[in-house]
């Protein structure tokens, strides 16, 4: 008999397994990793299978979210920055994220781990520097705890309508008790982290019934977050660094380099045109 570990294990390896980078990376990490701020939400484009399972489950291209913790000296508390040397053991000034992985559970990493994939940076508008501090804090304390698969298939439970699942498929996302405290996923982890500090990212905002100039707001299941609620949340200002092969800045678009003769496979030329291809569709529209 094959072991529960040793299945499981092979299962996790078959779901990371990565899919070929692209041959040019679509955000300029020379930008991204210096503008990026201690509390950002750093966004990843995953390329693994678990991925492709998170896009179609959020039905985003954003698979994985981690959150940008600074250099060692970077975090203000002495109790959180010794525990990030105790799970980290690199050079002191490189720039970390706390992520939680598949087979990895909650881990601290550099920065350059996404260096060639596509990111996004979101950042919570008006968070002052204490608050981010202790959001940085949670994280910290989160650092060894395990994944949580079974989160990701209460989410994609709640895609298909309640009443035609058998009910031993039902999720029971919301029942007490339920799995272990010590469990969290990526983008679970750091909305836990805001709430902490009572920030918003997807609140539900009712109108008073009395008074209809009232609000009243009320915090999401963090166990509910996905990586798109970062990039969707009006509380997160979107920050992006598209590539560019001009370094300085991005070219204004009557000056894109768009290519004039196409070099594209024949799976890429079912996706995107070449420049020709482009000119004859606007002399057709003409």
């Amino acid at each position: 008999m094959i072991s529960f570990n040793i299945l499981s294990n092979f299962i996790i390896k078959w779901l990371n397994h990565e899919f070929p980078l692209r041959a040019v990376p679509m955000s300029d990490f020379s930008r991204v990793r210096f503008e990026v701020k201690p509390g950002d939400v750093v966004l990843v484009e995953g390329r693994t299978r678990v991925s492709e399972v998170i896009k179609v489950i959020t039905q985003s291209r954003w698979s994985h979210a981690a959150l940008y913790i600074g250099r060692l000296h970077e975090i203000e508390h002495p109790l959180s920055r010794e525990r990030v040397k105790s799970f980290y053991d690199g050079q002191p000034d490189v720039q970390l994220i706390i992520e939680s992985e598949l087979g990895l559970g909650t881990i601290v990493r550099p920065l350059t781990t996404y260096d060639r994939e596509h990111l996004r940076i979101c950042r919570p508008r008006d968070l002052t520097y204490q608050d981010s501090q202790k959001v940085i804090n949670y994280a910290v304390s989160r650092l060894g705890n395990n994944y949580d698969v079974r989160q990701i298939f209460d989410l994609a439970r709640l895609l298909f309508p309640w009443w035609i699942m058998p009910r031993r498929w039902r999720s029971s996302l919301f029942a007490r008790h339920v799995g272990k405290p010590t469990k969290t996923v990526c983008s679970t982890m750091i909305a836990e982290a805001f709430a902490s500090i009572q920030y918003p990212i997807l609140p539900l905002v009712k109108r008073a019934e009395k008074n209809g100039n009232e609000y009243s707001f009320y915090r999401r299941n963090p166990k509910l977050c996905t990586p798109s609620d970062f990039d969707y949340s009006p509380y997160f200002d979107i920050i992006k660094y598209p590539f560019s092969h001009h370094q300085s800045s991005l070219p204004h678009y009557r000056s894109m380099p768009w290519a004039s003769n196409s070099d594209l496979s024949p799976d890429e030329a079912e996706s995107y045109l070449a420049e020709s291809s482009s000119a004859e569709q606007n002399k057709q529209l003409h």
